[in-house]
């Protein structure tokens, strides 16, 4: 008669089963310390890239606060030459055209052809007006003509001509006689004045900025 041995597995089954577990809880808290680290790791880097970014925005906004003064001394500095090229243009031009009321004078009494004469002559900057009388159409024609080919005068441009009264002379009575009464427009030629400077300093300025700024 065969005797059966009976075996109780429950214990063993519990140790493998408490095994499972600590070795559960081994890497439960094995990928927590991971992950905290790994955190970690991102913060510090992170933290340490935002420190950097902080220190070249500051060191940007020192540069930008440095070419902005340098901006505003180059303003100055443009603001101050166009003043000494203005006062330099002013003494050009009244160097230049001192000698302008005498040859005006002269070119009106060699362009003036026989038959005019004039009553009044008025100067307004480069312009003059001169008003006069004239035997016939044809005499100021003729120094409409005279006045284009003198090298100090140009631009004739007739604004009225009629014909009135001749005035009477000193000593004597009006005559009954016509005679042209005309007004007449012409210019002073004068020297070009010298070329400004301005854009070329205005396209100074940013090129300086610019190399300022690559150097920072």
């Amino acid at each position: 008669m065969s005797t059966s041995v009976r075996i109780n597995l429950l214990p063993h089954r519990a140790q493998k089963r408490a095994a499972r577990q600590r070795q559960f809880v081994s890497i439960a808290v094995s990928l927590a310390i991971l992950g905290f680290a790994v955190v970690g790791l991102v913060h510090g880097v992170l933290s340490a890239q935002i420190d950097n970014q902080k220190s070249r925005n500051t060191l940007l906004k020192g540069e930008i606060a440095k070419l902005d003064d340098q901006i505003k001394e180059i303003d100055k500095l443009r603001d101050q030459i166009q003043q000494v090229l203005a006062r330099k243009q002013v003494v050009e031009t009244l160097q230049a055209n001192r000698s302008e009321a005498v040859h005006l004078l002269d070119q009106l009494v060699r362009q003036l052809p026989d038959g005019i004469y004039l009553k009044s002559v008025k100067q307004s900057g480069a312009k003059i007006t001169v008003a006069g009388y004239a035997q016939s159409n044809a005499r100021v024609s003729t120094l409409m003509r005279n006045i284009e080919g003198s090298p100090w005068l140009e631009k004739p441009e007739l604004v009225e001509i009629k014909l009135v009264p001749q005035p009477a002379t000193p000593g004597q009575k009006a005559a009954d006689a016509k005679i042209n009464e005309f007004i007449l427009n012409f210019q002073v030629k004068r020297a070009a004045p010298p070329m400004d400077l301005k854009p070329a300093l205005k396209g100074k300025a940013p090129a300086a900025a610019a190399a300022t700024g690559a150097k920072a």
